[in-house]
């Protein structure tokens, strides 16, 4: 963090403490003009106002509160780029390259100086790397079939998953996947599936409105429609089989896409951004882009090993 955050960030900090002193020593003062112990003038319901301080007690709690505060910022890590006295830190973690924040990690251990949230993740590691490490040795096929390995995979996935593809993995429209079905983008065996969690996916789908101008997207899009069996304009759709050429080095030329590319398969009616005349001509006018981050530094390649067999289980009951 630079000086200047730091500056910014103490200053805001100390001058609230300091002003909540100084706002608890007007508040005891009497600036009413009424003597302590008075009556204020006030009355409801038979109870009559009076002008009193704050409780002793009350009062004594917040010197304590002002004094615990300068405390706290002195020995722990609060004030911008200052580390406090006492040199705590939540985590050795470095987002930016986890091999370095794994030595250092190491390094901290050896000296004896690991943090808080560091000596979890050893409890953690040392309690559960044991378990995911023996189920990395059996295929994800065959994973798929452990129950209790399928608990595990299910509170993974809910947990870095269902955010885009929903608790019950059934996806929704704007390009999340229905990972229950057996339609899959770039293939659904327990290979493809694992390579899409370690590395991600980005696709990218061009707009063809220069290309095509309106009245030709039109006119694909009834034949695209055509393709899974919906009532279009037959001469439109006529027109659009033609056009398809340019769509066909993607999706073939019978529409039922390439998973080595992840063009959808446009003749099974399951639709990754809506399946509507609107929504399709949306798609062509405008194109799609969509993204699968890679789980390889979040999740460990020995998790994401067990967050695939859940996967493969839920369309291969």
């Amino acid at each position: 963090m630079s000086m200047f955050w730091t500056i910014w960030i103490s200053v805001i900090t100390i001058g609230l403490i300091i002003g909540c002193y100084f706002l608890l020593r007007w508040c005891l003062s009497n600036q009413t003009g009424v003597p302590e112990g008075e009556s204020m003038g006030h009355e409801f319901d038979g109870i009559e106002e009076l002008n009193n301080q704050l409780p002793r007690w009350w009062t004594i709690m917040f010197y304590i509160t002002i004094v615990w505060g300068f405390l706290y910022l002195a020995l722990y890590p609060g004030l911008g780029a200052y580390e406090g006295l006492l040199g705590w830190k939540s985590s050795h973690q470095n987002i930016q390259s986890l091999e370095e924040s794994m030595q250092a990690r190491i390094d901290a251990k050896e000296q004896g100086r690991l943090v808080q949230y560091d000596r979890e993740l050893d409890y953690a590691a040392d309690k559960f790397d044991p378990i995911f490490e023996a189920y990395a040795q059996i295929p994800v096929e065959e994973l798929a079939n452990d129950p209790e390995a399928n608990k595990v995979g299910q509170r993974l996935f809910l947990q870095n998953c269902s955010q885009c593809h929903g608790s019950d993995a059934r996806g929704q429209n704007g390009g999340f996947p229905n990972l229950t079905d057996d339609d899959w983008l770039y293939g659904g065996s327990g290979d493809k599936i694992v390579e899409t969690l370690i590395n991600g996916r980005r696709a990218a789908m061009p707009a063809w409105l220069d290309a095509m101008g309106e009245d030709g997207i039109d006119e694909v899009v009834n034949y695209v429609l055509s393709l899974s069996g919906r009532d279009v304009d037959p001469q439109l759709a006529k027109a659009g089989k033609a056009r398809f050429a340019a769509c066909a080095a993607c999706h073939g030329m019978d529409g039922k896409g390439n998973q080595m590319l992840g063009a959808p398969n446009l003749t099974d009616n399951i639709w990754l951004y809506g399946g509507s005349h609107r929504a399709v001509t949306e798609t062509l006018t405008y194109g799609r882009n969509g993204v699968m981050p890679a789980f390889k530094k979040t999740l460990g390649e020995d998790k994401i090993h067990v967050v695939a067999a859940y996967v493969y289980s839920l369309s291969n009951d």
